[in-house]
């Protein structure tokens, strides 16, 4: 059996530096004390971790299925400790170094596939039982809200990653490009040139950004209702308040508010983003064979998102 880990030692290896405030006060405090658990045995594994959340997932969805009260219960009960297993392969893979890709793909396939089976058990048990059609819209609402909101996600995250390398390229900077909102909550000794797109956003939304500030120093992310908080009010909180249509419909709302404002967030940046490319780089006459201007900056981000 391998060494224990102290528990402070296993909060400040595999706690993220910024996560969904569900995870922070609902679920870290037991993932972190059942990681002290299992961390010496090593044929514990992420991707036994990330299949035991899976197969939970599923005995969630058919508790939902029940229709029952006693039923959304259980699915909810099952749902949370899903989560709560699913948070604990990437603890583990933090701190036994333990990680792959193929894991990574896995948790991410396995994620969405248990949203998938818990909506159908959820509205479809519901349905069963009442025969309200309405419960079959708010499956389709629910699966469609969570595949926008990880495919927006990493979108974003590429376009993103698109502005920095064409920032570095232009400005000819021999470290990796940091967005100042990122470089000012970054870990200790994180290098890179800081550049500022989110000034725009900033005088609009003074407050918000206030309000951001002091989530951040609690380690909670501003992205109040995320596809996590997202989840858990639809197959936890709604269940077992038994108010399952009126929490889908307010978590839903609030999620899309959210998400529309994070689409703005990132237009504004893309806004200022091309105004620093076009100061970079001069005009070239027409017919010039400027390799920056016709391969490195001008063909795909601008043209991409609109600017």
């Amino acid at each position: 059996m391998a060494h224990r880990p102290a528990l402070a030692e296993i909060r400040t290896r595999t706690y993220k530096r910024r996560d969904a405030w569900w995870t922070v006060w609902l679920v870290d405090p037991l993932a972190s004390r059942l990681v002290w658990l299992v961390a010496p045995w090593r044929a514990v594994t992420p991707n036994l971790l990330t299949t035991f959340a899976f197969v939970i997932g599923i005995g969630s969805a058919a508790a939902f299925w029940r229709g029952s009260y006693a039923g959304l219960l259980l699915g909810a009960l099952l749902f949370h400790l899903s989560f709560v297993l699913d948070c604990m392969d990437g603890k583990i893979a933090r701190l036994n170094g333990t990680g792959s890709v193929f894991g990574a793909w896995l948790d991410y396939v396995f994620d969405r596939l248990r949203v998938l089976a818990c909506a159908v058990g959820l509205f479809g048990g519901q349905y069963e039982r009442t025969h309200d059609f309405a419960y079959v819209w708010l499956a389709g609402l629910v699966i469609f809200l969570d595949m926008f909101r990880y495919l927006n996600a990493l979108q974003m995250g590429k376009v993103k990653a698109d502005m920095k390398a064409r920032l570095a390229l232009v400005s000819g900077a021999s470290q990796p490009v940091v967005f100042a909102e990122e470089a000012e909550f970054a870990a200790e000794g994180a290098e890179g040139v800081v550049v500022d797109v989110y000034g725009d956003f900033r005088d609009r939304f003074s407050l918000f950004v206030r309000m951001r500030n002091l989530l951040l120093r609690g380690r909670i992310r501003a992205h109040v209702i995320s596809g996590i908080e997202f989840m858990m009010f639809v197959f936890i909180v709604g269940p077992v308040l038994n108010q399952v249509i009126a929490v889908t419909l307010v978590a839903a709302a609030l999620m899309i508010a959210f998400e529309l404002l994070l689409i703005y967030k990132l237009w504004t940046a893309t806004r200022s983003f091309a105004r620093r490319v076009r100061a970079a780089v001069p005009a070239q006459p027409a017919g010039s064979e400027n390799p920056v201007e016709q391969g490195d900056i001008g063909q795909g981000a601008e043209a991409a998102l609109g600017v």
